[in-house]
């Protein structure tokens, strides 16, 4: 049986970029099951120690500090000189992966593991033998799309939505080798998904709501950094009317005091979960989510036609004013800097029947269709040229897979 090896560059800076190399290899099992052998390396962390201190400190700061966010976002786009042609930090623990594993198409999802990476690959395998790929998960240009993410000679260029495409081809990435492909969400986001008219027995028989109360999503990334408690309030409330669905990550202190504040508020149904699998399926069960700029949980939410109210407590990070200036400028969607500005939301949504659904339509109108596997298909391809093989494709959802989930 034919294979091809593919290396996935990613960083645990944030969720995202580690999701989309979930969601990558899952989708390769998925329709070329062992065919294709796909290898994830935290590149960053486990290359340097200088490289792991800068990781580390990034996700403090989005925990504890996102006022500094700027000045370090500023601070690592210095590293587009430093890598400019080859690998600096971390380089020998690279090239030992490379001549070890010999991939067939490097794919790199975070923008510090373009530049350099793929000239270091060509020179150890060879141009014939290697190709080079790029998934950008940014949901538009300007302040905050890092300069790190241009690699002219990257072989695939894959952005989210045409804006974040045009601004990527003006700074130098070759139109022919650019693609728009959308989400790269995780195949169990197509596969599980709640059919409208099952979203109130969803609520009722998985989470313990009622099935027919406005429902808000109180997210957070998988480092649990939130502010619930601040948001609560605005919709105990509308008790009412209101419930909600709130997710810790991996915040265990932040799960402990929302357990506590549950105790004391019998009036007010409220779902609690720390670090969640099915955020998917959250979604789908929710009339609105409060989240921050993360572009995983904002396409999910786009994907499910759930409205986004942006926390920006603390001040908005550059790479997440990207995400928040596309649905601000396509679908007004409003940010919240205080539990008294998602009061306000609250309170004109339950006065006014017509102020939730305007904004619902005014969010769906960004959706689009997709089909998920065209973009696996032309990764899988190139590294199917370098190869010089052809694999056989099986069709999703895959015979032994679910398509609905389990109620």
């Amino acid at each position: 049986m034919s294979t091809v090896r593919i290396l996935v560059l990613t960083s645990s800076t944030g969720g995202g970029h580690d999701a989309r190399a979930q969601a990558f290899a899952e989708w390769c099992f998925e329709l070329y099951r062992h065919q294709v052998d796909v290898r994830i390396e935290q590149m960053l962390e486990d290359s340097s120690a200088i490289n792991r201190v800068g990781v580390d400190f990034y996700n403090w700061i989005q925990k504890k500090a996102p006022y500094l966010h700027t000045p370090y976002y500023t601070f690592v786009e210095a590293l587009s000189y430093l890598n400019s042609s080859s690998v600096q930090l971390g380089a020998a623990y690279y090239r030992k992966i490379i001549q070890e594993y010999r991939p067939h198409l490097i794919f790199s999802v975070h923008d510090c593991l373009n530049r350099g990476y793929f000239q270091v690959a060509r020179k150890l395998l060879g141009a014939d033998a290697v190709r080079c790929a790029t998934y950008c998960g940014e949901f538009s240009g300007g302040w905050g799309y890092s300069r790190n993410w241009i690699e002219p000679t990257v072989d695939l260029y894959v952005s989210r939505t045409r804006t974040a495409n045009d601004y990527a081809v003006a700074k130098g990435v070759p139109a022919e080798r650019s693609r728009i492909r959308g989400h790269f969400m995780r195949p169990i986001s197509y596969a599980e998904v709640i059919p409208p008219a099952d979203i109130g027995r969803f609520r009722h028989e998985r989470l313990g709501l009622a099935p027919d109360r406005f429902t808000v999503f109180l997210a957070t990334g998988g480092n649990g950094a939130n502010n619930h408690l601040d948001l609560l309030p605005a919709l105990v409330k509308h008790a009412d009317r209101c419930q909600a669905i709130v997710i810790c990550g991996r915040n265990r202190e932040a799960y402990n005091h929302l357990v506590h504040w549950r105790a004391n508020h019998p009036e007010f149904a409220c779902y609690i979960e720390g670090y969640s699998e099915m955020v998917h399926l959250l979604t789908q069960a929710s009339d609105a989510i409060v989240t921050r700029g993360g572009t995983t949980t904002c396409a999910q939410a786009l994907h499910y036609r759930c409205p986004i109210i942006f926390n920006a407590f603390g001040g908005i990070m550059p790479q997440e004013q990207l995400t928040w200036k596309f649905f601000r400028n396509g679908a007004g969607s409003e940010k919240i800097e205080t539990g008294g500005d998602f009061e306000a939301i609250i309170d004109r949504w339950m006065a006014d029947r017509t102020a939730y659904p305007a904004a619902r339509a005014r969010f769906e109108s960004l959706r689009y269709e997709e089909d998920p596997t065209t973009v696996i298909d032309e990764l899988v391809g190139l590294a199917n040229e370098a190869a010089k093989v052809r694999l056989e494709r099986f069709p999703f959802p895959h015979p032994n897979g679910s398509t609905e989930p389990s109620i």
